[in-house]
């Protein structure tokens, strides 16, 4: 499984609207508004490079309100919840 958190710059009107059509794009189990540099966050766990690829060059490009995305992949988890578990269901 890959891991990746999506940074996510928005035009100021759109942001929970983008959200919300974030949060049911197939891929991004999460969607998080924050302070600072960046309007969201998207964690996406998918089953592939490639399937990252689709998501941030396809499905994403398509939602409007989106002006700059930084995307990082995550090497490893250090949580006291067994992520893989949890998220390895039906793949």
């Amino acid at each position: 499984m890959v891991t990746s958190i999506i940074l996510i710059n928005a035009e100021r009107s759109k942001i929970n609207a983008l959200a919300e059509q974030l949060a049911d794009v197939e891929g991004i189990s999460e969607v998080y508004s924050v302070s600072g540099s960046y309007d969201l966050i998207a964690i996406a766990r998918i089953a592939t490079n490639d399937d990252l690829a689709e998501l941030v060059t396809n499905k994403m490009y398509e939602l409007e309100g989106i002006e700059k995305t930084e995307t990082m992949l995550a090497f490893k988890a250090f949580s006291r919840h067994d992520l893989e578990r949890m998220f390895s269901l039906g793949m």
